[in-house]
């Protein structure tokens, strides 16, 4: 699947998130990524000792160049994590793993770089519409935090978006959602989508929205929320994961406006999919078109969740193709 010399592989690629890292090898030219291993960050120091860990397990190879998706904004050589204590230097990670080139992305630019790889078993429509090829693709997903990307055409090629648009700000439609965020508001000073619309902001929903109720907080995780609400258990579970959806649905309308995207919008993260058909009978597409004058514009703009495994892994190769001037892949 993966173009370039022989004498530039092994490859190594990997996405790194506030609660797990993910690593894989490409072998060979025309090899697909392949011995995809997911590690725990929690239980490794750092980047150099998770993917020691992981190479050591592949037999001790050494790859000669690797490129990596990491949730957080890549603004210098040293890095600092939002959503996990590792803090390193990619200079100095790069000569310790002996590496010719060692290219960091946002995670969130490498899942965008893999957009136009993906394909439909790869993927879940939700509700209408029909992508304009050549057109702005849009990226979200929730997961430890809030992910947001894009792809622009430029020239007749995709560029991608390295941004931070899960901190934006909450945009509430309903009574309730407004009476949440006004609770919010003065706990936290400014309500950001990622802090709902993540794995932590779920369990910081279904506080705020049983306080708004007054309601006692349950002391609950996300899977638990998950599970209560999709087996309907749980009332205030139930409608914490109905309200979680539509935010959401808001938020990534504000996205495909942003960006124009007419290529579509697509959900990734590590929560949606996990949801199945639940989302796609929530109020999360209705919520994308709500935007008055603009909601027949929205109609056409096609919205998928993201089912294809690793895909930020793909995306992290083709980051790494464009580093080394080859063609990407096909």
């Amino acid at each position: 699947m993966f173009s370039g010399h022989a004498e530039s592989h092994p490859r190594l690629v990997g996405d790194i998130g506030g609660t797990h890292a993910r690593f894989g090898l490409i072998t060979a030219p025309g090899a697909a990524i392949s011995q995809i291993v997911t590690l725990r960050c929690a239980e490794h120091a750092g980047p150099l000792e998770a993917i020691r860990s992981y190479l050591a397990a592949q037999g001790g190879i050494q790859p000669r160049h690797a490129a990596i998706g990491i949730a957080n904004p890549i603004t210098g050589d040293e890095l600092r994590l939002t959503n996990n204590p590792w803090q390193f230097s990619i200079r100095a990670l790069r000569e310790a793993l002996g590496l010719g080139e060692l290219v960091f992305v946002n995670d969130f630019t490498a899942l965008a770089l893999s957009l136009p790889h993906l394909d439909a078993a790869g993927l879940q429509q939700i509700g209408p519409g029909q992508a304009l090829r050549g057109a702005a693709i849009g990226v979200i997903g929730p997961g430890t935090g809030l992910g947001v990307s894009g792809l622009v055409p430029v020239k007749g090629q995709y560029a991608p978006i390295g941004g931070e648009g899960g901190h934006v700000s909450l945009a509430p439609y309903t009574d309730e959602e407004f009476a949440v965020t006004a609770l919010l508001l003065r706990e936290y000073g400014h309500v950001s989508a990622e802090r709902v619309l993540s794995g932590p902001g779920l369990l910081t929903l279904l506080r705020a929205l049983a306080r708004v109720r007054g309601l006692a907080e349950p002391q609950l995780d996300g899977a638990t929320i998950t599970r209560q609400a999709l087996d309907n258990s749980d009332v205030l579970c139930a409608d914490t994961l109905a309200m979680f959806c539509a935010l959401l649905g808001s938020t990534a309308g504000n996205l495909a406006l942003t960006l124009g995207a007419q290529g579509g919008v697509f959900i990734g993260g590590g929560i949606v999919p996990q949801l199945g058909n639940y989302f796609a009978r929530s109020d999360f597409r209705a919520r994308f078109e709500a935007k008055g004058r603009f909601a027949t514009y929205l109609a056409t703009i096609p919205t998928w969740v993201i089912t294809a495994g690793n895909p930020a892994l793909t995306g992290a190769a083709v980051a790494l193709q464009q580093a080394l001037n080859e063609n990407p892949p096909t």
